[in-house]
Formats: C-alpha cells, structure tokens, sequence
C-alpha cells in the first residue's frame, strides 16, 4: 500500500540535490518519489535525467508545462495535490537542500497516524555538527521530543496530511506569492489541525544552495531586504 507522496522541487543546488535524492531511496517507507526539475541550467537536468532510475524518482520538468519563470512553488503545490489525493495519502516535500535518514520518512508517517489532529507534521534541521539550525534555531533544548508548535512549519521535511490535504484546495493560494509554508501552516490552525515539529527526527539542511543570494538576509539584512524590495522577489 502506497504511503506517501513525496516530492522534491529543484532549481540547480547540484551539489546538494545528489544527496537529497539518493538519500530518499534509501527511504524505509513505501513512496512515490517526484522531482520537479524548475528551470534549472543544463548541468542539473542532466543530472536528474542521468539518475531518475538509479534513484527511483518520477522527473518533471516545469518547462514543459509552463513558460513561467522559476519559482513555481505554487503549481509543484498544486500538481502534488492532486497526485495525493488521488493516491488517498499525505504529501511529502523535502527540499533540494535536504537530506533524510532512512527512517525520517516512516516517523513522520507514524507521528502523522497518531496524531490524528495533525495538519503539518515537521522533521527538525540540523547543520552539520547536529545544532538546530534555520529555519528551526529558535528550538533550544535539545530533545526527542514531538510538540505542538504555533510557530511556521517550514517545507524542508514536512508532512501534510490527507485530511489537510481534503479541505485546503493549493490553487487557492495566491498568484502573487513565491513560498506558502507561512501561508499554508496558518490555514492549518486555522482549519482546527495541530502542526507539529519532531525533534526526534533531525534532517540535515544546507540552507538557500539553490538560492544562495538569500543567505543575505543573514550577512547583510538591508541589502537582503532592498533586493527583496526592488526586486520584488521571495514573497512569502
């Protein structure tokens, strides 16, 4: 029985999408696994292309369905929607900068199954000494806990559940917009779900590799916030 859907949106991140896929084949969960290839330069297409076997995932490439340029995180969204509830299972994002563990996939299953109040349901993201890291570094006590969180989920390594899934239509989400997860993990509690972070399942996370020039917002805020403005990019 089909468990999840699971789904990666691409744009370059070359070095980081090789593990984000291979990790997820090594998944312990039975998935059906998509990459949406989102205008990436030649090398990353060749790459997914090379590998969509070896690695077991289902390749899109947005530039055959939309001449709209990248981010298309609203129609991935939407596109991924319809193959879950079609399949009648929860979605699955892991993004390009993501890597799991072999269990992280079947944790946030069963948490998801337990929980039946669940919306969004989180894997945490550390660096690579294992320190909680963005988009959760405000996560100080370090534990295995699961918890109840009013905080955003971030789309790193989230779980959506069928019964969100049910009630929430992604093409309602707005045109105007480049990132939902703010957005769709207030229309969670909105809807009466919980969304819950697990500490007991840590993802590694290179933070911004497909979009490194938004690591501004960290080294330099201002300059991040007047291309943002002028610019008119990373609406969330």
């Amino acid at each position: 029985m089909l468990e999840a859907i699971i789904i990666t949106p691409v744009k370059d991140s070359l070095q980081t999408v090789r593990l984000t896929v291979k990790a997820l084949a090594e998944t312990k969960a039975n998935i059906q696994y998509y990459v949406f290839n989102d205008f990436s330069q030649p090398a990353t297409k060749i790459f997914l292309e090379s590998k969509k076997d070896t690695f077991g995932f289902n390749l899109i490439h947005l530039e055959d369905i939309t001449s709209n340029p990248s981010p298309n995180y609203k129609l991935v969204l939407e596109i991924a929607q319809k193959k879950a509830l079609e399949k009648e299972c929860p979605l699955i994002i892991v993004e390009s900068d993501v890597i799991v563990k072999p269990d992280t996939i079947p944790t946030l299953l069963k948490i998801a199954h337990e929980r039946k109040d669940a919306g969004l349901v989180g894997a945490i993201t550390v660096d690579k000494l294992g320190h909680y890291n963005f988009p959760y570094a405000y996560e100080k006590e370090k534990n295995d806990d699961t918890i109840i969180t009013s905080h955003s989920l971030s789309f790193c390594c989230t779980l959506i559940t069928h019964d969100f899934l049910s009630k929430y239509n992604f093409k309602s989400l707005s045109n105007s917009k480049d990132w939902f997860d703010v957005h769709i993990s207030k229309t969670s509690r909105s809807l009466g779900f919980k969304n819950y972070l697990v500490k007991g399942a840590e993802v590694l996370h290179t933070p911004h590799s497909s979009r490194p020039w938004k690591n501004l917002k960290y080294k330099n805020p201002v300059l991040y916030y007047i291309k943002k403005m002028f610019s008119k990019r990373d609406e969330i």
